[in-house]
């Protein structure tokens, strides 16, 4: 579904992404694991078709997304939805928040529709927080919310407008183990109705619980990409398990 073929990318110098090819398809958990600063973030924002690479290719289903117009690829980035390490929520109630990931996807027309007398919100937004165990909250005022809530309705604004991929950023890193949890469940409902993830992660062990394949990045690229019983267990390339295993040391 949507595909990263030859990409390097460049910022101020220095080479942060270096001939990567990664692919997620529909209704797969693809984990991305690797120490911090070797371009698990950069990776994502590429996926995300709002860095252009500097060299190689971006396809979501077949279409090369720099190579087609400024309309199309607006169209296109509408399909693919991102959850940052650190929610950022607007001012207004936890519906609305949700609510407003929709509204900007659709046309202009639908989005009027919408915004006009809103007695409650749109199915969408119970729905989906309801995957995130967030319906009793959907009229309390986003500022207070704690940061394992806040990051519980980030990930529902962006299940609520049904992207086709999802790309998440570390998105447990500060969570306690209750909202780690559900946001776990959270991505496995994601892949049940057939989206494609990409949870990009330091944390070995929740790759192993989520992921249906891993890619393992390291300074010199993505080493290794394969089935996560596969790349935990029995990895072919040695970078790969010297990093499991922990020897080696960034």
């Amino acid at each position: 579904m949507l595909r990263a073929t030859a990409v390097s990318q460049s910022f101020g110098g220095e080479r942060v992404l270096d001939d990567l090819s990664i692919e997620v398809d529909a209704g797969e958990v693809l984990g991305v694991i690797g120490p911090s600063g070797v371009g698990k973030t950069t990776l994502l924002r590429t996926l995300a078709l709002s860095l252009e690479p500097d060299e190689g290719s971006v396809t979501l289903e077949g279409t090369d997304v720099w190579a087609a117009g400024e309309a199309d690829r607006l169209a296109l980035r509408r399909r693919v939805g991102m959850v940052f390490q650190e929610a950022s929520l607007f001012d207004g109630s936890v519906g609305h928040n949700v609510e407003y990931g929709i509204r900007v996807r659709k046309p202009w027309s639908d989005r009027i529709a919408a915004a006009v007398g809103l007695a409650g919100p749109p199915d969408a937004v119970h729905e989906s927080l309801d995957v995130v165990g967030m319906t009793d909250k959907v009229n309390q005022h986003a500022d207070s919310l704690s940061g394992g809530e806040a990051q519980r309705v980030s990930f529902a604004r962006a299940l609520a407008y049904d992207p086709d991929v999802l790309l998440l950023d570390e998105p447990t890193s500060d969570l306690d183990p209750r909202n780690t949890a559900v946001i776990e469940e959270a991505i496995d409902e994601a892949r049940n109705r057939g989206i494609g993830v990409v949870v990009a992660t330091h944390d070995m062990h929740q790759a192993e619980r989520v992921a249906d394949r891993v890619a393992v990045l390291l300074d010199d690229g993505v080493t290794e990409v394969g089935p996560t019983d596969v790349i935990f267990d029995d990895p072919t390339d040695e970078r790969t398990r010297k990093f499991i295993s922990g020897e080696l040391v960034y």
